[in-house]
């Protein structure tokens, strides 16, 4: 006998399967970090030596590829906007503009997709293959907990990483987005650090630490829950590498878009508008 479901039965299975996938997530992370603090066949210096590991492959390899594109984004941002400023005649707005645009914006949302296509893919395939190879049954076996030496260290490793990464992001967007615009523009240096300098307040330090703090621990575990969900073929490797991805990328965009959206909804109640 075939069940016909209506719109709103997919919709609430839908939304009961993502409720048990955010679930299992946060389970994950919660057991990592306790395991972490509790497996006494592990000591500090083998969790620190996955760390800095991680954060090695993640932070420092990352960085070519981070300037590249952060003086591509702030050489654009600056040309862009001090031109347009400079018709309209509010050059003084100029810092606020790049706030907006690079440090509260574009610095977490590149950063992020940027580890993401390295590292995330990376680490799924890794745990991918470390379960299709038993290595985590052997290290079961040995009474080390998987997640205190595979997962923490990832988790903290890539928060670590994408912190760092995003603030050099939006340090090469300023400095050399301008030293790249000033080639063409004639724009006084002075003026734009002054510009910038009124334009940061606390609330861009909040956000920054926000987004980047929870996207990579959203990269990371769902490049970690991905690649532990292999069964037992390396086939399945592809398939949650490219599922990781994905997943990653949505879940990044949609909480950046949402901090975002209660941020400037925040705004609007200290105004008196709402």
């Amino acid at each position: 006998m075939e069940i016909l479901l209506t719109q709103a039965d997919r919709v609430g299975f839908r939304l009961f399967e993502l409720w048990r996938y955010i679930r299992g997530t946060a389970l994950m992370i919660y057991l990592a970090f306790r395991s972490a603090f509790n497996d006494r066949k592990l000591g500090f210096r083998q969790i620190l030596s996955v760390v800095s590991a991680q954060i090695y492959f993640t932070g420092w390899q990352g960085m070519p590829l981070v300037t590249i594109l952060a003086l591509a984004a702030g050489g654009i941002a600056i040309l862009q906007s001090s031109a347009q400023l400079s018709l309209l005649g509010g050059t003084s707005m100029l810092g606020n503009i790049l706030v907006v645009i690079i440090v509260r914006e574009l610095g977490p949302l590149i950063t992020a997709l940027v580890v993401i296509a390295r590292s995330g893919t990376a680490v799924a395939s890794e745990l991918g293959n470390m379960r299709v190879n038993r290595e985590i049954e052997a290290l079961e076996v040995m009474g080390v907990h998987p997640l205190s030496y595979i997962v923490f260290p990832r988790l903290l490793g890539g928060v670590i990483s994408v912190l760092c990464l995003s603030f050099y992001f939006n340090l090469i967007s300023l400095v050399g987005g301008f030293v790249v615009s000033r080639a063409i523009h004639d724009l006084p240096f002075w003026f734009y650090v002054d510009s910038l300098a009124t334009a940061f307040s606390m609330d861009d330090v909040v956000l920054f630490l926000l987004k980047n703090t929870f996207s990579g621990l959203i990269i990371f575990t769902v490049a970690c829950q991905q690649g532990l969900s292999v069964q037992s073929s390396s086939h399945e490797v592809p398939q949650v590498t490219a599922r990781a991805v994905v997943h990653a990328i949505v879940a990044v965009t949609s909480f950046n878009l949402l901090v975002t959206l209660l941020f400037y909804l925040n705004q609007l109640v200290r105004l008196g508008i709402l």
